[in-house]
């Protein structure tokens, strides 16, 4: 798979709330930051932890796609996030580095 088909499939498994499959698409490793921000999540394990809680506190939250730039290893993402029908909107930018065919760092900036 590429980076950018990795990138898709990653959002196929948010929006479709599938932890299990969603953690896959993640390095051991991974690093989640806020934009040259101190690293909140270290690991698969903690990715994991993260989105466990946000999908049982938002069972209806989807991202949308806006639009995407893939170079080299890094895919960007420009996403409105939707946290229910008629609920809380926000746009992010998602910034995946990829390593050995999978996500090993996001950036968010919001």
């Amino acid at each position: 798979m590429s980076n950018v088909d990795i990138a898709s499939a990653q959002l196929e498994a948010y929006n479709a709330q599938d932890l299990e499959k969603y953690v896959t698409y993640f390095t051991q490793d991974c690093i989640v930051s806020g934009l040259n921000g101190t690293p909140t999540e270290t690991s698969r394990e903690a990715i994991k932890a993260r989105y466990a809680k946000a999908f049982a506190q938002f069972p209806q939250n989807k991202a949308k796609l806006l639009s995407r730039i893939a170079v080299g290893n890094t895919v960007v993402d420009h996403e409105l996030v939707i946290r229910a029908p008629g609920g809380e909107q926000f746009e992010i930018i998602a910034i995946y580095t990829f390593r050995d065919g999978l996500i090993a760092r996001v950036d968010f900036a919001k």
